[in-house]
């Protein structure tokens, strides 16, 4: 495909995807969405008595941009005792603060030879995803469905507590886009693997400088960030406030078997002082 052709194509996308995020119906985010202003007070105490815990955290997708913000904001933070990655590749590092860092390289084909990489981790969280337009369609949901919900089963039978999800605003398991019908069923699936504590992170469009190019998304962002702050936020996100809201979530006692936080809870949550050192 010809340069113009490839740009006319992702320009395309990205307004099919402008399109669907506009006409999305407002979500119900469920009971444990937003925080409150005691709890925004109480998170440094919070903070301070999850790090007593000693808890031990694995994270898939670290390669990623929300993974590996994620990371860095859970370094920086000392929320845990052991952090693991999880991925098809060994990462480098050079910073001082990533010397700790455990690292397990698996075959996402065959994870059952991996099993003792999920063995034995409090908390997961799960950032894991490609796109269509790199992986196919079939890859797509290779990675977006079945990668996910292998490791969830294997994390699950490996002691894992509280496994967090990145999904996406609007996942549907009956929707007639397939990027949000894979969303939608993977959602649903790990649901029935019973976690003591399950979260889904439902943000929209999030905003970052990838290090990978996607011209239709570089559009995407350009256009929420043209938007007034009041509009755009019901439909996009910085990357580092969903790291923060899934972090903050984490810390907090919570006695639901489920929790969905969407947008604007994310925007609520994600916006509480989660940076503080300990």
């Amino acid at each position: 495909m010809s340069r113009p052709a490839a740009l006319s194509a992702a320009l395309a996308a990205a307004a099919a995807l402008v399109v669907a995020l506009l006409l999305l119906q407002p979500e119900d985010a469920g009971p444990a969405a937003g925080s409150s202003m005691a709890e925004t007070e109480a998170l440094p105490r919070l903070q301070e008595d999850f790090r007593m815990q000693n808890k031990s955290v694995f994270i898939l997708g670290a390669s990623g941009e929300t993974g590996r913000v994620l990371l860095k904001e859970i370094l920086e933070q000392g929320l845990f005792s052991k952090v693991t990655l999880i991925g098809r590749r060994k990462l480098t590092f050079d910073e001082e603060a990533y010397k700790n860092v455990n690292q397990e390289v698996v075959d996402f084909e065959k994870l059952d030879d991996y099993a003792s990489a999920f063995q034995g981790h409090d908390v997961g969280f799960c950032c894991l995803g490609t796109t269509r337009k790199k992986a196919g369609a079939e890859g797509f949901v290779r990675v977006d469905r079945d990668y996910v919900l292998k490791s969830a089963e294997l994390a699950k039978a490996g002691g894992c507590k509280h496994f967090n999800l990145l999904s996406s605003k609007g996942a549907d398991k009956s929707s007639s886009f397939l990027y949000l019908q894979v969303k939608g069923e993977v959602e649903a699936r790990v649901e029935e693997l019973k976690f003591d504590r399950y979260s889904i992170f439902r943000p929209g469009v999030l905003l970052c400088d990838r290090q990978e190019s996607r011209p239709g998304e570089w559009l995407i962002r350009k256009f929420f960030g043209s938007l007034p702050e009041s509009w755009a936020s019901g439909h996009s996100v910085p990357v580092m406030t969903v790291v923060r809201a899934m972090l903050n979530n984490a810390v907090r006692p919570s006695d639901k078997k489920k929790e969905l936080l969407d947008n604007e809870a994310i925007h609520d949550l994600g916006k509480a002082d989660g940076s503080l050192k300990p």
